[in-house]
């Protein structure tokens, strides 16, 4: 007779003795099997959809609407530690039956729900998929900010956006362009922790001293090098750290400004006829990223200290504690659209409004504005040419020309760079 070792409902954990192995009981699973949800409407059995309108669920077939049952937290949303026993409990899979499709043209990865018939890709707009069941082997969200404003508000922002630069296109601002906007959550992670930091450097300080020099005092400021030192505890809370990389940076970081006052609890229905990104940025990935952002804000923190911005042979030790954790969802509207044959890509934040993303330009007025920058200096230039053998006066003209034209080449350089990074990512 043989004994199974260890026991089924036994995992590893933390051991005292390098080079043995100790196993405790399983802690319960929280939901990590939870049943499948189905969303088919009561009344008339079409299939429901999440409205960002009144955040329940409305059939579109009958009109049937279920009333949200869902209660804010926002801020006290639980967090959690890194420790083996957190990762065993946290539940797995989205709770709901949902498919995969996998772009071939970026390589996004989004789930979509089983009914969907049609699909393309919303951070690259390609049709070229693959589909396949959904991956049950992520962890589940626990937490999300529902999505606050309808498709339609995104035509208005979005029209806004563009009409408020003159270097784009007018017949960009045609809502017929722009009203392909797909809703998407996309997966974030959420850190806290205390940072310890000890400092030392040497701090410059500008001090005036006297000096003898042919048969003369004189005066003269001199940086006198001091050591300072000192120490910093911050406290951060809820650094949000993307967990795709699907997405451009630029759109990401200028479009993050949540308010997490807004976390519910997550629930399979709030993605009843959405889209959502699995994260490709795991928690330990993320968490080296974190780790690196709240060293930087620790390191600022040292710096303020100091007597004077004048700093040298800076130094700091910092250590991490009572780290945690939280895997969220977020709500944007993605829009990729085509503009004489380019594809461009824009960013929504679905609770607060805040856009961001690429614009074409009318580089026939970016020329004209440059070709009217650098006219004076041009124009003076030749008329200083011509004169230039009548009592000097060409001399002058023709310097303030130069002046003139070179002032004109900075700012159309200017001007050519701020064009050129509105259709960057």
């Amino acid at each position: 007779m043989t004994t199974q070792f260890p026991p089924n409902d036994y995992i590893p954990t933390k051991s005292a003795i390098e080079g043995i192995q100790v196993y405790m009981p399983a802690p319960p699973e929280e939901e990590s099997q939870q049943k499948i949800v189905d969303f088919k409407c009561p009344q008339c059995g079409a299939i429901t959809a999440y409205s960002a309108a009144d955040g329940g669920l409305t059939c579109s077939h009958c009109g049937y609407f279920e009333a949200p049952q869902v209660e804010t937290v926002g801020k006290r949303a639980q967090q959690f530690e890194f420790t083996v026993e957190t990762m065993q409990r946290a539940a797995h899979g989205w709770g709901t039956s949902r498919k995969d499709l996998v772009c071939q043209n970026c390589g996004a990865q989004t789930t979509v729900p089983e009914e969907m018939m049609t699909y393309s890709c919303p951070f690259c707009g390609s049709n070229k998929v693959i589909q396949k069941q959904a991956d049950q082997n992520h962890l589940r969200p626990r937490f999300l900010i529902p999505f606050k404003l309808k498709p339609d508000q995104c035509i208005t922002i979005t029209q806004e956006w563009i009409g408020n630069n003159w270097m784009t296109p007018i017949k960009l601002r045609q809502a017929s362009r722009l009203n392909n906007f797909k809703g998407v959550y996309l997966p974030y992670w959420t850190f806290a922790s205390t940072t310890r930091a000890a400092w030392k450097a040497q701090v410059g300080h500008t001090e005036t001293e006297q000096y003898f020099s042919d048969g003369k005092w004189k005066t003269r400021q001199i940086t006198v090098w001091r050591w300072e030192s000192g120490k910093v505890q911050l406290d951060i809370d809820d650094l949000i750290i993307p967990g795709t990389s699907r997405l451009s940076q630029k759109l990401i970081q200028e479009t993050k400004s949540y308010n997490l006052n807004d976390l519910v609890p997550y629930e399979p229905k709030f993605l009843a006829g959405l889209q959502a990104s699995n994260y490709d940025i795991g928690l330990e990935d993320a968490w080296e990223i974190g780790r690196k952002e709240m060293r930087d804000q620790t390191h600022q923190a040292c710096l303020s200290q100091t007597s004077t911005q004048s700093v040298r042979n800076f130094s700091m030790s910092m250590d991490f504690a009572d780290e945690t954790w939280r895997y969220i969802l977020l709500p944007v509207y993605i829009n990729t659209y085509i503009y004489e044959h380019k594809s461009y890509q824009m960013m929504l934040n679905a609770q607060t409004g805040a856009i961001s993303g690429q614009r074409p330009v009318d580089w026939r007025k970016i020329w004209i504005a440059i070709a009217m920058i650098l006219s004076p200096g041009l124009i003076l230039g030749l008329v200083g040419l011509v004169t230039l053998f009548f009592a000097g006066i060409g001399a002058v003209i023709g310097t303030v020309g130069f002046f003139l034209l070179v002032i004109g080449v900075v700012a159309s350089f200017i001007l050519w760079k701020k064009a050129d990074s509105l259709d960057d990512l």
